[in-house]
């Protein structure tokens, strides 16, 4: 007999009906969706012991509402912080060139991506890019020439745009 017996059943007859209590109760059908969502997730990998409770959908009911409120004290703190620091600063406008950057340093694997940004846009030496990517100073070296390959096709003035004036 399969652990996870009759949850496909069990999920598709409850859903909704959690869906539509946490609705309620968080105001929010995406923070919903997101809090039942993980409750059956949960449930699944306990599916063995919990179909055989009387209403194991009260415990999914239970498990959702406790992450709805732990999700609700979590922003509340954040926000409570974000009043403390003030509004942010006033960010300019971003320039074409700074645009095209980021979207020619989307195509770039991750570890390109970070070696180009940390070298030539924050300024750190190799080998402190090297410790901060865990790679050794001869990778990083690799990556920056890949990287600079790969953006110099991508953008006309690559060179200008990683070494601003």
């Amino acid at each position: 007999m399969a652990t996870t017996e009759g949850f496909e059943e069990f999920y598709t007859g409850a859903v909704g009906r959690l869906l539509g209590q946490l609705l309620l109760v968080t105001g929010d059908l995406h923070e919903a969706e997101e809090v039942v969502q993980e409750a059956f997730a949960r449930a699944s990998v306990r599916w063995a012991w919990l179909r055989d409770y009387d209403l194991p959908e009260a415990w999914v009911r239970r498990v959702a509402l406790n992450l709805a409120a732990e999700r609700a004290r979590r922003l509340r703190r954040q926000a409570r912080a974000l009043l403390r620091l003030g509004p942010p600063p006033q960010v300019p406008a971003a320039s074409a060139e700074a645009l095209a950057l980021l979207e020619a340093l989307r195509t770039l694997p991750m570890r390109q991506r970070q070696a180009i940004v940390l070298y030539h846009l924050v300024d750190l030496p190799v080998e402190e890019v090297s410790r901060l990517i865990g790679v050794r100073p001869g990778t990083v070296k690799s990556l920056l020439a890949r990287g600079r390959r790969a953006l110099a096709n991508r953008l006309s003035d690559a060179q200008e745009v990683l070494n601003p004036p």
